[in-house]
């Protein structure tokens, strides 16, 4: 018979998974990258993986699975979380070699990969090490920022401009949903920008991703200040005029299919939360959807 675990009490691994101390055996792996000295806003977001974390103990609560989907991921794959990438805390020059080394760890053994942030700036050495197993990728990126300003600066508003400078992403099969900030140099990366969002169906926003991106192996980012700051306030750079975290998940599940090979979550910072941690519940909550995502790509 089916049960459910008290999302109050236990140990705090993402959605109650267990921890592991290797990726060996592991179809999905989750890890936790606690850094935000690439922040230019309010920083607190190294406190972020703690905060998903625990809310994902109510989302993932019941084993027979997270709404709407129609199974549980975690009967189809094995999942573990291998804890937080450590030894950078103060160091950024320490960060990149430290995550990528780690990343790679789980993708030589033909795991995928889940990462929580921490600032947006992780998402750099997560390409780099997606990238080297398997080539220049397509990316899908939920952001109210591009995060593609031309700087040589290493911070949470240039990686992305990096990464196209290394040749890691592939504009051409690449998006950006939901921005609505200044946005002077496109790269070629398609955008869909909030104001588009609002105004079409999440379905088709969907179908407009998928028609992008193609057969191409995809990292998907979702920084959490793609949605409005009434769904999430606990970020470092809030910005009004977003979707809902409602229409976030619809286009989610709308890219099952895909061939999503690695992923992250990013830029919650619960220091700025208010009563009930509405951001971490929708950060944890879409967290969960990009494991479905992973494990759907997993079966193609």
């Amino acid at each position: 018979m089916k049960s459910w675990n008290d999302p109050y009490s236990g140990e705090q691994s993402f959605m109650r998974v267990g921890f592991a101390d290797s990726p060996e055996g592991v179809d999905i792996a989750v890890i936790g990258i606690p850094y935000d000295l690439g922040t230019t806003g309010r920083p607190g977001a190294r406190f972020g993986p703690r905060a998903v974390r625990e809310l994902s103990l109510a989302v993932g609560e019941f084993d027979w699975g997270v709404w709407p989907w129609d199974h549980d991921v975690r009967d189809n794959h094995t999942v573990r979380d291998l804890g937080d990438v450590q030894g950078f805390t103060a160091y950024p020059d320490r960060l990149c070699p430290v995550v990528e080394e780690k990343a790679a760890e789980v993708l030589d053994v033909g795991a995928s990969l889940l990462s929580i942030g921490g600032d947006h700036f992780v998402s750099l050495p997560l390409l780099r090490a997606h990238a080297k197993k398997h080539g220049p990728l397509a990316l899908i990126h939920f952001d109210a920022h591009s995060d593609t300003w031309v700087d040589e600066d290493l911070n949470h508003g240039t990686m992305f401009y990096h990464a196209i400078k290394e040749g890691i992403i592939d504009p051409a099969c690449s998006v950006q949903v939901g921005l609505r900030t200044p946005n002077p140099e496109t790269h070629g990366i398609q955008i869909l920008s909030a104001d588009h969002c609002l105004k079409t169906p999440a379905e088709e926003v969907a179908k407009t991703i998928r028609e992008r991106v193609g057969n191409r192996a995809a990292y998907l980012t979702f920084d959490i200040d793609f949605l409005d700051p009434a769904y999430a306030p606990a970020t470092g750079t809030p910005v009004a005029g977003g979707p809902n975290s409602a229409y976030a998940r619809h286009v989610l599940q709308g890219l099952a299919g895909l061939k999503i090979v690695g992923a992250d979550q990013v830029e919650v910072a619960p220091h700025y939360e208010g009563p009930g941690q509405i951001t971490a519940v929708a950060a944890a909550t879409i967290a969960a959807d990009i494991l479905y995502l992973l494990g759907k790509a997993r079966e193609l």
